[in-house]
């Protein structure tokens, strides 16, 4: 990150960096993410009071999200889970630490990835004594990345956001993907920094920069404003349409 920092600060940016995990934002999912967050000095003649958002979230557990009927083929085959089960065991042998990872159904998961549609082997979900455990299904993967009801509801859909893929694709778009509370919560506190800097320049009327909270609210309804144009959702989506998502 040094390097990285040094050459933001030759390019004229201020540069606040912090590593964040998804747990603390709503998801059952160990998920750490380096935010970096950079203003134009040119512009922000002082170091704006940016701060990376206070987790707030209330924790969730993995059952919470897990669907309540699942089809058998998320189930692994004898073979596969067999295969896992000696790999992890010759490591361990080794001091270390590959291999699979069962899940805790009370708690969190280890993080999804890319690679996930290969074997399922970060996050197996317990099935019970004597039966093999079983992949995350896709939708399943979508709410351990955060995209759930609400999340659909703001891009216009009713009920969950439809994955009109196969599974290794939606495993893979979502390994790939930022949980949006996270995204969210950071993109927050940066309008929180536009705003300031809006009653800082004398954008805001005369009359609201004698009460700051009233120029504040009249930054935000501006932005609000301005988004609502660009990303108005529309009544009805195509049904072969699939999530608009920020790869990390």
């Amino acid at each position: 990150m040094d390097g990285h920092q040094k050459q933001l600060d030759e390019q004229q940016y201020w540069v606040f960096d912090k590593v964040l995990d998804a747990a603390d934002f709503g998801v059952p999912q160990h998920r750490e993410r380096v935010f970096i967050v950079c203003f134009d000095k040119r512009v922000f003649a002082e170091k704006p009071p940016f701060k990376f958002p206070i987790p707030s979230a209330a924790p969730v557990a993995l059952k919470d999200i897990l669907e309540p009927e699942v089809a058998d083929n998320y189930t692994l085959t004898p073979h596969l889970w067999k295969y896992l089960q000696k790999y992890a065991k010759r490591h361990a042998a080794k001091g270390n630490g590959f291999g699979f990872g069962m899940a805790d159904l009370n708690g969190i998961t280890r993080t999804l990835s890319a690679r996930y549609y290969k074997d399922g082997s970060e996050i197996l979900i317990p099935q019970g004594k004597g039966k093999a455990p079983r992949r995350l299904t896709a939708r399943e993967a979508a709410r351990l990345m955060g995209y759930n009801a609400d999340i659909a509801k703001s891009l216009g859909f009713n009920g969950e956001l439809p994955i009109d893929v196969s599974d290794t694709q939606a495993y893979r778009q979502f390994g790939n993907s930022v949980v949006p509370a996270v995204a969210e919560a950071v993109a927050r506190e940066i309008v929180k920094v536009l705003c300031w800097q809006f009653v800082q320049s004398g954008s805001a009327s005369s009359k609201t920069r004698r009460r700051p909270d009233d120029a504040e609210r009249q930054c935000f309804h501006r932005l609000r404003k301005k988004r609502l144009r660009m990303h108005k959702p529309t009544a009805e989506r195509s049904s072969n349409s699939f999530l608009p998502m920020t790869r990390e």
